[in-house]
């Protein structure tokens, strides 16, 4: 599993400033295109970056995708899809012309050092409760002791630099607008409320037909050859990146025992998709009741959650997901405090998650069999998430990619130099 912090991040940035320095020279002088388009995403192709590119392909919309490694490449070549790696001198080149440019995460999902000029879409990758970007003092943690505020102050000054150069960045709602705005140094013209492209799966078509195809691909995805998930419930535990440390919440001998109890007294089975970035010991759980669902399995878990019957997570932001399945969520915080010191929240965390918040296996245990078993439960738990999704989501007509390709376009981008790639 990959591992990430933000502080040999910000190092490595500091090491690349020539290279940055001579892609901007570059771009100054290579002409821009009318109609390029390219995407990337450190999730592959997968999430909003994907939906946006085949709604904008399917629009005559000329778009290329920038891979990131051979899986990516593979995937690219599977979907029959116009490819480059981005690491190359034609990805250099493609992101340079590119009139409009879509990321998911940062710049370096295209070429980093030619991602500048044009209409530059940021679709992010979830309604942050967690604190992001110049909210979060981790964002531009210094890499080295010797002078370490000085070198923060200056990654903060080329941070908001850098984000300044995005055009469109979509909100889901005007609460999420506020966040994004204030994490990105962004005025609300270039943060438009259209929802996220991300979560149209959980809107489109009836919900019977999204839990029906979401319990099938489950199956095959992880051999269920005599039926076992489909005829068990299904909890899923996603717990969030822990900003390179590792996930505290790993349970242990006397915890797995717990689980295991619950799995077989209930017939559940747990799915546990620990974060991409993150890290978290939970081999010894796993058994005919408890599966791993990495991202090297499946790369976007967002169109499995009407398959789920649960799920647990802690700060991350697929419980506002989950909601507009709507999907009953147990909120675990066994570092609670010490996260809340570290990261922080947008509001507070109860504001989210309640004010009697599982911090230990045994309460999380207690919460999933009430949710499983009392019907009166399990509907309180639907009815939260959407409270919880009328909250934080304006739309729910799956029609959010719509809005946002429609808000690339009124940008109208009018490159300096006229040409074809």
């Amino acid at each position: 599993m990959a591992s990430f912090s933000f502080g040999a991040g910000n190092a490595g940035k500091l090491l690349r400033v020539p290279l940055y320095i001579a892609g901007r020279l570059a771009t100054l002088v290579i002409p821009r295109t009318r109609d390029l388009w390219v995407f990337g995403s450190a999730a592959g192709l997968s999430d909003g970056g994907w939906a946006l590119y085949r709604h904008a392909a399917q629009r005559g919309e000329r778009a290329v995708w920038l891979t990131g490694g051979d899986r990516e490449a593979a995937d690219a070549r599977a979907h029959g899809i116009p490819a480059a790696d981005k690491h190359s001198l034609r990805g250099f080149w493609l992101t340079a012309r590119a009139a409009v440019t879509v990321v998911t995460h940062g710049f370096g999902d295209v070429n980093r050092y030619a991602a500048t000029g044009g209409v530059i879409v940021q679709l992010w990758h979830g309604i942050p409760l967690k604190r992001i970007g110049v909210d979060a003092a981790v964002t531009t943690a210094s890499p080295v002791r010797f002078g370490g505020a000085l070198v923060g102050r200056a990654l903060a000054v080329l941070y908001r630099g850098t984000q300044g150069r995005i055009r469109v960045l979509p909100a889901a709602s005007e609460l999420v607008r506020g966040r994004l705005e204030s994490a990105f140094g962004l005025t609300s013209a270039r943060v438009p409320v259209t929802g996220e492209p991300r979560v149209d799966v959980l809107s489109q078509g009836t919900a019977e037909r999204r839990r029906e195809a979401a319990v099938r691909e489950l199956g095959e995805l992880l051999g269920d050859r005599h039926g076992d998930l489909r005829d068990a419930p299904r909890v899923l535990y996603a717990p969030t990146w822990r900003d390179g440390a590792a996930d505290p919440a790993a349970p242990d001998a006397a915890e797995i025992a717990l689980l295991r109890a619950l799995l077989d007294e209930t017939g559940a089975v747990l799915l546990i998709r620990s974060h991409p970035l993150g890290g978290g010991d939970y081999a010894a759980a796993l058994g005919a009741r408890v599966r791993l669902l990495t991202s090297d399995l499946v790369t976007d878990v967002t169109p499995l959650l009407p398959g789920m019957d649960v799920l647990i997570t802690d700060y991350s932001s697929l419980a506002f997901d989950a909601a507009l399945v709507p999907l009953p969520t147990v909120f675990f915080a066994p570092d609670l405090d010490a996260y809340a010191r570290s990261r922080g929240f947008y509001g507070t965390y109860r504001d989210v998650a309640g004010d009697d918040v599982p911090t230990t296996w045994g309460q999380v245990a207690g919460r999933v069999r009430a949710l499983l078993d009392d019907p009166a439960a399990h509907a309180a738990g639907v009815d939260a998430a959407r409270a919880l999704s009328a909250r934080v989501h304006a739309f729910d007509d799956g029609l959010n990619t719509d809005r946002v390709y429609r808000a690339i376009r009124r940008c109208q981008p009018v490159p300096r130099h006229e040409g074809t790639s």
